[in-house]
């Protein structure tokens, strides 16, 4: 028997803006800020998840702050894109990473 039988295969909907607000909202509420700051991220650049799992602390953070822009190379693409972060996410690194750590370790 497959493995996705009965389940939903392809393309989904892309979410609502309510839908992106009601998951930050959530997240801000249970103090999860490493997953809200990889989720406004994903939101914000568009990048593939791919892209976003190769992220290190160091591609977007300069000391204890969030970089205001960044490079990232797409693994697919294999061209370079620059992404502003904005002020939203100007908000401090949490303090136990460092430079070479990776976000979703």
């Amino acid at each position: 028997m497959p493995w996705n039988k009965g389940k939903l295969v392809g393309q989904k909907a892309p979410f609502k803006p309510k839908d992106i607000w009601a998951i930050r909202l959530r997240l801000q509420m249970e103090e999860r800020t490493r997953e809200l700051a990889l989720f406004n991220l994903g939101i914000d650049s568009k990048f593939r998840a791919c892209d976003l799992t190769a992220l290190q602390v160091r591609d977007i953070c300069h000391g204890n702050h969030v970089a205001a822009h960044a490079i990232v190379l797409q693994r697919n693409a294999q061209r370079p894109v620059v992404f502003v972060t904005g002020r939203r996410q100007s908000i401090p690194c949490l303090s136990p990473c460092s430079p070479g750590d990776e976000i979703l370790a």
